[in-house]
C-alpha cells in the first residue's frame, strides 16, 4: 500500500495591522488650551497682561479654543468684526454673510487670543488655526481686530508675534498665512512691515473673454519662519522626538 505523503502543517500568524500615521497638526489641535500655550505659544512670563504704552491702562490677555468662548465673548468678537471689517466684506465679490462668518468663528480647531480691559470688555482679539493649505502645514490667521484706541500701540504686533511663535514651535509648520483685502492698504502695509509677502497660493490677475481682466479683491500673504526645533518631529502622542 502506497504511503500517503505527509503534508507539512503551517501555523497562520495573525496579520499585523498597519499603523495609520497620525497627522501631527491634529494632535496639536486636540491639546488643551493650557498645553497649547505651554508647548506652542511659549510666551514670556506675565503674558496674561498687557499695558497700554500711553495710558498705562492694563489689559487682560487670554487664549481660548472656540468651544471655550462664552456666548458673550463670541458676540463681542463678532461685533468687533462688524465694526472694523463688514464694509470691506460688503464691497468684496463674496459679500458680507454674517451667518457664515459666525459659523466659521466656531470652527472646532480655532484658538482665540482675547484682550479685555479691566471692566471685562473685549478690546481686541486674534484667532488662529494650525491647518493645511493646499497640503502645506501653516498657522492660519483667521482674524485680527482692534478697537481704534489700540492701533499704533504695538498690540497688533504682539498678537501676530504669538502666531509666529506657534509656527516656530510646531514642526512641521514653517509659515504663518492670512488673507487680506487689496483695498485694506493699512493692513497690507502692516503685514509687509512684519515680513509678510504675497504667497504663491494668492489668486492672480487673469484675462477673461473679450479682453476683460479679472483682478482679485484679496490676496493671500505669508511669513516664513525658522522652526526653533527643525530637527524635531511630533510622534502620534504629540511628544517631540529628537534625532
Amino acid at each position: 500500500m502506497k504511503r500517503a505523503k505527509e503534508v507539512p502543517v503551517t501555523t497562520l500568524q495573525p496579520k499585523r495591522r498597519r499603523r495609520v500615521p497620525t497627522d501631527p497638526l491634529a494632535v496639536v489641535n486636540a491639546k488643551s488650551d493650557e498645553d497649547f500655550v505651554r508647548d506652542h505659544v511659549q510666551p514670556s512670563d506675565g503674558w496674561t497682561t498687557w499695558k497700554h504704552p500711553k495710558t498705562q491702562e492694563v489689559y487682560d490677555v487670554a487664549l481660548k479654543r472656540s468651544a471655550a468662548l462664552s456666548a458673550a465673548e463670541l458676540d463681542a468678537c463678532f461685533d468687533l468684526i462688524v465694526r472694523t471689517s463688514s464694509e470691506a466684506y460688503r464691497a468684496s465679490a463674496a459679500g458680507w454673510r454674517p451667518e457664515a462668518k459666525r459659523a466659521e468663528m466656531q470652527s472646532v480647531d480655532l484658538r482665540y487670543v482675547l484682550v479685555k480691559d479691566r471692566q471685562g470688555d473685549l478690546r481686541a482679539f486674534t484667532s488662529m488655526m494650525p491647518t493645511h493649505e493646499e497640503g502645506e502645514p501653516v498657522v492660519y490667521c483667521y482674524e485680527i481686530h482692534l478697537e481704534d484706541e489700540l492701533h499704533g500701540t504695538g498690540l497688533a504686533r504682539l498678537l501676530m508675534g504669538m502666531l509666529e511663535s506657534v509656527a516656530r514651535h510646531t514642526p512641521p509648520i514653517t509659515k504663518v498665512m492670512l488673507t487680506c483685502y487689496t483695498s485694506n492698504t493699512r493692513a497690507r502695509a502692516f503685514y509687509s512691515k512684519l515680513g509678510f509677502e504675497t504667497d504663491a497660493l494668492s489668486p492672480q490677475e487673469r484675462r477673461l473673454r473679450r479682453g476683460v481682466v479679472f483682478v482679485p479683491d484679496y490676496l493671500i500673504m505669508s511669513l516664513r519662519v525658522r522652526c526653533d526645533n527643525a530637527e524635531e518631529a511630533l510622534d502620534s502622542s504629540g511628544t517631540k522626538l529628537t534625532n
